[in-house]
């Protein structure tokens, strides 16, 4: 089981989810370039412009290892990113196993509803631009939503300020202007969707959307809320993804 993780993490944010499968699988945990503590000295503005520079991460991941048969599973922009490595290179991947996912946050009346209209994408950009850690204050209670849980609010806020500033934003612009709901349908890796409640990132419009376009797709609605759930409830994520893996 190989797991990415979203935008502005690191591989940290797996920990109460990873231990439910090692004893029935190997374990692959990393951290993007240019995230975490990855090797900032290996990114460049050239190759990270574009998710292809993050599925590229993922292939070489799996070449170096010699991965097969691999259950990846992403969060939020990586789910895409392992969708797009799927269609790459689909001998290496089993399953995919997608988180919160989007192939794109921007609205595109009236046959699509991603979440943001452009401008809401581009405002939050500029604020990221000019206060990068006011936007960071702001972003992580939202994505986060479980107000119960402040700890984890805080977590993900200074992972967000532990990251360059100007990688976050690379990564961000890739992120939200993304459009990937051409490649769905070029998807042969069968797929699990966990769609959350009240997630302000990826509505569940989105979650029915992918399910509509992905073949050999399950859509799990969760009754977790947020955006990152192996955060929040990382027990109905296990629960799900167990269950999935058991029975298809």
């Amino acid at each position: 089981m190989l797991f990415a993780h979203g935008f502005g993490c690191d591989q940290n944010m797996w920990r109460f989810v990873t231990p439910a499968f090692e004893d029935n699988y190997q374990i692959i945990l990393f951290d993007y370039v240019g995230s975490g503590k990855s090797d900032l000295q290996a990114y460049s503005l050239e190759r990270y412009g574009e998710l292809d520079g993050y599925v590229q991460d993922i292939l070489d991941i799996c070449e170096a290892l010699n991965l097969k048969d691999v259950i990846f599973v992403g969060h939020s922009v990586s789910s895409i990113t392992g969708i797009l490595a799927s269609i790459q290179v689909t001998k290496l991947f089993e399953r995919l196993i997608l988180i919160s996912p989007s192939p794109c946050y921007i609205n595109d009346p009236p046959n699509y509803f991603g979440g943001f209209e452009r401008k809401d994408i581009e405002d939050l950009l500029d604020i990221m631009e000019r206060n990068y850690i006011g936007w960071a204050n702001f972003l992580a209670p939202v994505i986060m939503k479980n107000e119960d849980r402040p700890e984890l609010t805080q977590e993900l806020e200074t992972s967000f300020c532990s990251t360059d500033p100007v990688i976050a934003n690379q990564f961000a612009r890739a992120t939200f202007y993304g459009d990937n709901r051409k490649d769905l349908v070029k998807v042969t890796v069968p797929s699990l969707i966990l769609q959350c409640a009240e997630d302000a990132i990826a509505p569940i419009e989105v979650g029915e959307y992918m399910n509509r376009h992905l073949t050999q797709s399950t859509l799990k609605l969760m009754k977790a809320t947020g955006h990152c759930p192996h955060m929040s409830h990382p027990q109905e994520v296990i629960d799900l993804t167990q269950e999935y893996l058991t029975n298809s």
